[in-house]
């Protein structure tokens, strides 16, 4: 049994998405028949949609679309992190949209694609904080060199409980290990966040990694959160940059080897039906 904590459905027909064009690898349609297929296949039995960053006049009608999807028989989607902009003056009023929907379990605003200092901003700020008590998760998708903008964050609004994107996005490719190892161990001291282990093969050299090639990562990541504070996500379709779905699953599998049935358990699908109460 697996929940799948982080599917992008790309679907050019219904919502724009401006950053395509720079993504020749990506820009396709990437549907959720073809994912569900699949992810069955694999054992995955309950998914959670991720934002895919659409234009901004889109969110709503994102999120609407995912809904739709979800609401057909036997679809495996069982809620949605949404788009959000903290750092604009209408996020109060979309928070509370929002919260009166019971599909949406939380937000995602990716910050390696703006600067740095818009997280910092005193509106980002004191929106992110309006999120305690709302029961709602918020998704930090940063890069290594950004662990203090989370660890800012999380000491910020102590109340509000972040995931970390992608294991925090190491450079595997590169072999950029222990800039991230430091940044991922500061992190994890605050207990409001949560790592996820989703879509890392994305990160690698395509023809040449194995899963001991990301094992130092996972075992890095899982020491350092705990085996109650990891999920576990496909990041489809952007792991197909990596090999694809079922090729990250075995790897998954092949990592997790001599883990004890407990700690699989939580990491496959425990700590996510906590979470995000599914």
């Amino acid at each position: 049994m697996f929940i799948d904590t982080h599917l992008h459905i790309i679907d050019r027909s219904a919502l724009p998405y401006p950053w395509l064009s720079g993504a020749a690898d990506l820009d396709h349609d990437f549907l959720y028949e073809a994912y569900a297929t699949e992810a069955r296949r694999c054992g995955i039995t309950t998914v959670l949609h991720m934002e895919v960053d659409v234009d901004p006049a889109a969110m709503q009608a994102e999120t609407d679309h995912v809904a739709s999807i979800a609401k057909k028989e036997g679809s495996l989607i069982a809620g949605a992190i949404v788009s959000c902009r903290p750092e604009e003056q209408g996020f109060a009023a979309y928070l509370e949209r929002q919260k009166a929907d019971p599909f949406v379990k939380g937000f995602r605003r990716v910050l390696h694609v703006v600067p740095d200092d818009v997280s910092e901003g005193a509106l980002f700020r004191e929106n992110i904080r309006r999120i305690s008590g709302s029961g709602l998760t918020f998704d930090l998708c940063t890069l290594p060199h950004q662990a203090d903008r989370v660890t800012a964050l999380a000491d910020l609004a102590p109340d509000v409980q972040f995931v970390l994107d992608h294991c925090g996005v190491p450079d595997i490719r590169s072999d950029a290990f222990e800039p991230w190892k430091a940044g991922i161990s500061e992190i994890a001291r605050r207990p409001n966040v949560v790592c996820k282990i989703s879509g890392v093969v994305a990160y690698t050299d395509a023809k040449t990694w194995t899963a001991q090639t990301l094992q130092p990562y996972i075992e890095h990541v899982t020491a350092s959160f705990g085996w109650d504070r990891v999920v576990w996500g496909s990041d489809w379709p952007v792991c197909t940059l990596g090999g694809g779905l079922s090729t990250w699953v075995a790897a998954t599998h092949a990592m997790l080897f001599g883990v004890s049935e407990a700690e699989r358990s939580k990491l496959l699908f425990a700590n996510a039906q906590r979470l995000w109460s599914l």
